[in-house]
């Protein structure tokens, strides 16, 4: 592991908090938490839907001067407000270092990175920001393409990337793919912070892995996340799996 990251862990600032029963601070997760921990290299949030993953990897990432809709430091665009002040109340531990690049990418908000980046280049500004991203419109690819185009053109390393639920538009192969080249990134000194379902993504080996439930963060092993485990009993025993979900549905 190496000696720091960009990000050493994030906080919560307790003490400015009203109240806990009002959300996001009703969450479990937000509710427990004190101090994170953040691994050098990479981090995964995972856990179920509704446990606030991607609340608190939108606060993580606006603490940090991210756009809330994501992009890199310098988007400032607003489609629809709908982050939570999470942020405000979000402490950043950072390492000595500080990373030349950066991204925030959220699946849920990736198509107003796309359509941003045809209006900024629409002024005819040179070079065009397109450039960066390979110099096809995203827009004019797959969902799951234009992720890829995002991480194998944008991403250049030496950078602090954070990701949520990048698999959305991603097959698993596609996802081995998103593997390899986020190794090559760590390898070239960067560091991710990512939330997802997949376990195929969370099985990069070296990372800090924590689950979200109602008793808030536990640090878990890969092998022991409900992802892996609920997956693997399919993939080994499909019929019997079906057999116990539609006769469940009788």
């Amino acid at each position: 592991m190496k000696e720091t990251g960009y990000l050493r862990g994030i906080g919560l600032k307790r003490e400015e908090i009203n109240s806990f029963n009002q959300y996001p601070f009703s969450l479990p997760a937000v509710k427990r938490l004190t101090n994170l921990e953040l691994h050098p290299q990479v981090t995964f949030i995972v856990g179920e839907n509704g446990t606030g993953k991607s609340t608190i990897l939108e606060a993580i990432a606006t603490a940090c001067g991210f756009n809330p809709e994501g992009g890199t430091i310098n988007f400032n665009f607003q489609s629809r407000p709908s982050h939570s002040d999470l942020h405000n109340y979000i402490k950043v531990v950072r390492g000595i270092k500080r990373p030349r690049d950066g991204f925030f990418l959220r699946a849920e908000s990736f198509y107003n990175v796309a359509t941003n980046i045809e209006e900024l280049d629409s002024e005819g500004i040179a070079p065009r920001v397109i450039d960066s991203y390979g110099g096809l419109s995203l827009h004019e690819q797959s969902h799951g393409e234009s992720f890829l185009s995002v991480f194998i053109n944008r991403f250049g390393g030496r950078g602090l990337y954070i990701l949520d639920e990048p698999e959305a538009a991603l097959s698993p192969s596609r996802q081995m793919s998103m593997l390899t080249r986020l190794h090559q990134l760590v390898q070239q000194d960067s560091q991710f912070i990512i939330a997802t379902h997949s376990p195929i993504i969370m099985a990069y080996p070296d990372a800090i892995l924590y689950e979200l439930s109602s008793e808030g963060f536990r640090k878990v092993k890969y092998k022991e996340t409900e992802h892996y485990t609920v997956m693997q009993s399919f993939i080994n025993h499909p019929e019997k799996m079906l057999k116990i979900l539609l006769e469940e549905d009788q």
